[in-house]
């Protein structure tokens, strides 16, 4: 294990998070809050840690995957203290355990809460709270790579330890310049979402903060109400951009570096995620259309609903607990299918369903013509076997982290849909669940093993499982 790597890159990060704090910081200036000394105090320790970590030269050994899987998982851990430690020293959320819960939510992208009254925060803790899921939605190691000089190998394994999907590639031959591309693709569209909403009639620091938890599909809300307090063109705007982000990436380098349409709408997953969309809002607008006004209000609401959980954002504007069964049936199966690979959003993602799909049916052809050899593919071009492989090893991983959690967090005593659904929507990075985990509902009532089990769960899904898992297995810490 290359511990000076490690801690050096860890370093870094501790580094960048303390100059994040000043964002907060400065938002307290404008409305004259004092919890900004807080987020200043805590970026000139961050900044001065970071650097006494990270002042030892490193040795050049080999940097193996494991190095940068253990680098991840700890990494979004530390994140997660540092970023918790405000909202425990202004006393807002005066729990640790809470205050961890919350960050690690924010970072995570998942807009799971423990608060009843979010409007009870400071303007520059709601900020800060909303600004995580920005940082967290492409990924602060991708944002490292694409300002800190680092090894290749560091480099690719970084990345793939943190980005969505099964598979990661270059976007051009560097990943530096990769990462580049990536965060100013982020950018743009996170800029015009906001400029957007700023046209539509919303106020700045509304538009500012919903924006963040679109973009990084996150969800926190800066309102007891999330956005159903918002006018419908709104909510439309909000919609759209949720499932903007929640679309490959791949997608928007084909259309604005390479100036290629047709191949960006040649990407099967793209294709499938909107098709997922589209036939769940009608299915849904039909089922519950007797509980809103109008057809209008109905396809609003589901579309808005449908795109909050596919894209793992959980924006809410209606309480889809008392939707006819159908409908939260279906929303549940949108919680386990997730977005794209390569996205901001989370979940199982659709590029995996599409590859689990296509092996179970050339499984079965297989018995109908045993001397068969059909090869899977997606977008036109062969899947390598062991990508097929690994998705059926990250489907047993799911399953297993999903059971088990389920089983711990049963011990509160909440009913088997409360439980279920919580697990659900951490693990997939969703936010709201059902029943009393429902849109209208939080986490607060559950026990400090509950949480700590469901932080484990968010951190677990964002990381893609293995990151985290392998913290716990001893091998990982052997020095050879």
């Amino acid at each position: 294990m290359n511990f000076t790597s490690i801690l050096y890159i860890l370093g870094k990060l501790i580094e960048i998070e303390g100059a994040l704090f000043i964002v907060p910081a400065i938002v307290s200036l404008f409305y004259g809050e004092s919890q900004g000394a807080v987020y200043f105090g805590l970026a000139l320790f961050c900044v001065t840690l970071g650097r006494l970590i990270g002042i030892k030269k490193r040795k050049l050994e080999t940097y193996y995957a494991k190095e940068g899987l253990v680098s991840v998982a700890l990494g979004w851990l530390i994140m997660s203290f540092f970023g918790c430690i405000p909202f425990v020293i202004t006393k807002e959320i005066p729990s640790f355990t809470d205050a961890f819960f919350e960050t690690v939510s924010g970072f995570t992208t998942t807009g799971s809460s423990i608060l009843s009254d979010v409007e009870s925060l400071s303007r520059c803790s709601l900020f800060w709270r909303s600004f995580t899921h920005w940082i967290g939605g492409m990924g602060v190691f991708v944002f490292m790579l694409a300002i800190l000089p680092m090894t290749g190998a560091q480099n690719m394994h970084l990345m793939r330890s943190e980005s969505p999907g099964p598979d990661v590639g270059k976007l051009v031959p560097k990943l530096g310049d990769s990462a580049k591309i990536l965060y100013t693709i982020y950018f743009g569209i996170s800029l015009v979402e906001a400029i957007v909403l700023l046209i539509s009639g919303m106020p700045l620091y509304d538009a500012i903060t919903l924006t963040f938890g679109t973009a990084g599909t996150g969800g926190f809300g800066i309102k007891n109400s999330s956005i159903a307090d918002y006018t419908y063109a709104q909510q439309l705007i909000i919609s759209i951009f949720m499932i903007l982000f929640g679309i490959n990436f791949n997608f928007y380098f084909f259309i604005f570096i390479r100036k290629s349409i047709r191949e960006a709408l040649n990407i099967d997953e793209v294709k499938a995620y909107l098709a997922v969309i589209v036939s769940a809002t009608v299915i849904i607008m039909i089922n519950a259309r007797h509980l809103f006004t109008d057809l209008s209000d109905s396809f609003i609401k589901a579309l808005f609903q449908v795109s909050s959980i596919i894209t793992t954002t959980g924006y809410g504007t209606d309480d889809f607990n008392q939707w006819p069964a159908l409908s939260k049936t279906i929303l549940v199966f949108l919680m386990f299918v997730g977005a794209c690979a390569g996205s901001t959003g989370g979940g199982f993602k659709i590029s995996r369903i599409i590859i689990l799909v296509k092996s179970y049916m050339r499984e079965l052809m297989s018995f109908i013509h045993p001397r068969l050899v059909k090869n899977i593919t997606m977008d036109g071009r062969r899947v390598k076997e062991e990508t097929v492989s690994g998705v059926k090893v990250y489907l047993v991983s799911y399953v297993l982290v999903l059971i088990v959690s389920v089983l711990v967090i049963s011990i509160d005593g909440f009913d088997f849909e409360t439980n279920f659904t919580a697990v659900m929507a951490t693990l997939n990075n969703i936010g709201p669940g059902l029943s009393k985990v429902g849109s209208t509902g939080n986490y607060g009532g559950f026990s400090d093993l509950s949480k700590y089990v469901l932080s484990f769960d968010m951190l677990a899904g964002r990381l893609e499982l293995y990151p985290m898992l392998l913290l716990f297995a001893p091998g990982t810490w052997r020095k050879k």
